[in-house]
């Protein structure tokens, strides 16, 4: 057999169904984590830097389990042990993160936390891969997209469904209200159950059939200009240790500090990878190459759709990072009119912004049934456009908006944008990427996730600081602007070679 054989409709069900846990606990730390830092007495401005855990772990994590889970073959199977051993170690940090006692201790539980979500996350994305033939690609992510609305609707409902079943939404001894902890509770036993489905109720193809599979685009690694690694190294090494010096001679914000200590550890990565690419390295002969430098050969050669989609996933996560980290902030204080986390206002305004997050969600449930339509139509490219572009009018409209019932309406672009982001960008990539790569390719993509995260926790404070004079609501009005840019670079990529790439996110979903 040379080409993959098509899976059921419940076959894919139940390789996805995964995502609906892993969503499930993504979704209550993105709702209620800021909640909880600001309990615990977070000032407002320090937001970002305690949420530097998230972008941070999945920077590291996600090449390394991609890497590794490209080389891995046991009785689970290639990317199913992953699977496992990341829900088992989210469960517990969400069993213990509402009963944090202090501030550092709930910011060191969020690093836990996020770097086991990204442990199971990563290779579901290269799952997608493996199993289905490239005509079952764009179907696959939208089920993935499915699952991750339906999850996050819950999960995002959760504190406010609780609040109106009669649990107390006042904080306790802990500073924490009752209907936050249940919902964390549920959420480790959704996602663990979840998690235990698609591992129990899925099989996958050992490495030497997928190597025989003649559908993936061509594995030969391109050549790597060492000079040029070096060059480019030196630069950006130069650059970050300038920025350092520059904000320790004017004492500037400790937040920058983080992005001028990217810069160095790229440039220091480059010239790492210059090194290995000499004759007389130890590390040149691939046999010999260690993780390091493979996975900096495979980020400096990565495909011309990586790279131009690298843009496109910049402006988009940026957006969206703003959004998690200040909805709870800008709403309660821009339309509950309340800073005061012990207050019934400040409470009842997180629990909206719950529902809110919800309601996105719902609607990118909605929309992973309606995009395949708008791509059979209007193709990946303008389809993408249009709904990030529909999720930047919405963020933009929080500083318009008063009343915190219509931004349910703003939610509806959101929704659209969340699902179209978590979607369309891997159908444009997959294509590209060859079999026995596609966990540590789907790992650097990554890397276009969470640099943009990166960069929001170490500017946005500043900017609000700085233009806004602190004023949270600002913060989406950024990530609007940023959403729109994201949509003008999708213009750059180029559509799939194969057409039925786009057909059949259609034609699968009616059969």
């Amino acid at each position: 057999m040379s080409t993959k054989p098509a899976l059921s409709f419940w076959q894919i069900w139940n390789m996805c169904f995964g995502f609906l846990g892993i969503q499930f606990g993504f979704a209550l730390q993105n709702a209620n984590v800021s909640r909880i830092f600001q309990t615990l007495g977070a000032d407002v401005a320090d937001i970002p830097i305690l949420w530097i855990a998230a972008p941070l772990t999945g920077l590291i994590v996600q090449p390394i389990v991609g890497h590794y889970s490209d080389r891995t073959w046991n009785r689970l199977g290639r990317r199913r042990p992953y699977f496992l051993v990341g829900a088992v170690l989210t469960t517990l940090a969400l069993l213990y993160m509402p009963n944090a006692p202090a501030l550092w201790i709930a910011a060191g539980l969020l690093w836990i936390m996020d770097a086991s979500i990204n442990v199971s996350m990563e290779p579901f994305r290269a799952f997608v891969g493996d199993q289905l033939p490239p005509r079952q690609r764009p179907l696959g992510y939208a089920m993935q997209s499915f699952f991750i609305g339906m999850g996050a609707v819950v999960a995002s409902l959760l504190p406010w469904l609780l609040t109106q079943l009669g649990f107390s939404n006042t904080p306790g001894p802990s500073g924490i209200p009752d209907t936050v902890k249940y919902a964390f509770y549920a959420g480790a036993a959704v996602l663990l159950g979840a998690v235990l489905w698609t591992v129990l109720s899925t099989r996958e193809y050992p490495p030497e059939a997928l190597l025989a599979f003649d559908e993936s685009a061509p594995s030969a690694t391109p050549s790597i200009d060492a000079k040029a690694a070096q060059r480019h190294g030196l630069w950006w090494t130069l650059a970050g240790v300038i920025g350092a010096l520059l904000l320790g001679s004017r004492h500037g914000d400790h937040e920058l500090y983080l992005l001028a200590g990217g810069m160095i550890v790229y440039g220091l990565s480059l010239l790492w990878l210059s090194r290995s690419q000499r004759g007389d390295s130890p590390v040149h002969s691939p046999s010999k190459a260690n993780m390091l430098s493979q996975v900096m050969s495979d980020l400096y050669t990565m495909p011309d759709a990586m790279r131009r989609l690298a843009w496109v996933q910049f402006f988009s996560w940026f957006a969206l990072f703003a959004m998690w980290i200040y909805t709870t902030a800008a709403v309660t204080a821009v339309h509950y009119g309340s800073t005061d986390t012990h207050s019934a206002a400040y409470n009842e305004g997180a629990n909206w912004v719950g529902v809110l997050f919800a309601a996105y969600n719902g609607f990118a449930a909605v929309a992973a049934v309606v995009i395949p339509l708008m791509v059979r139509r209007l193709g990946l490219r303008i389809s993408h456009l249009i709904n990030v572009w529909l999720g930047g009018a919405a963020l933009l409209s929080f500083l318009f908006i008063r009343d915190p019932h219509w931004l349910l309406l703003s939610m509806v672009g959101v929704g659209f944008a969340w699902a179209s982001i978590l979607s369309l960008p891997y159908a444009l990539l997959s294509d590209n990427l060859p079999a026995q790569k596609m966990g540590v390719y789907m790992g650097i993509f990554n890397f276009f996730i969470v640099i943009p995260q990166l960069l929001a926790a170490s500017v946005l404070g500043v900017l609000l600081k700085v233009f806004f004079h602190g004023q949270p609501i600002y913060a989406l009005v950024l990530g609007g602007a940023s959403l729109i840019v994201a949509g003008l670079c999708v213009l750059r990529v180029r559509e799939p070679a194969n057409p039925t790439m786009q057909t059949a996110m259609t034609t699968e979903a009616s059969s």
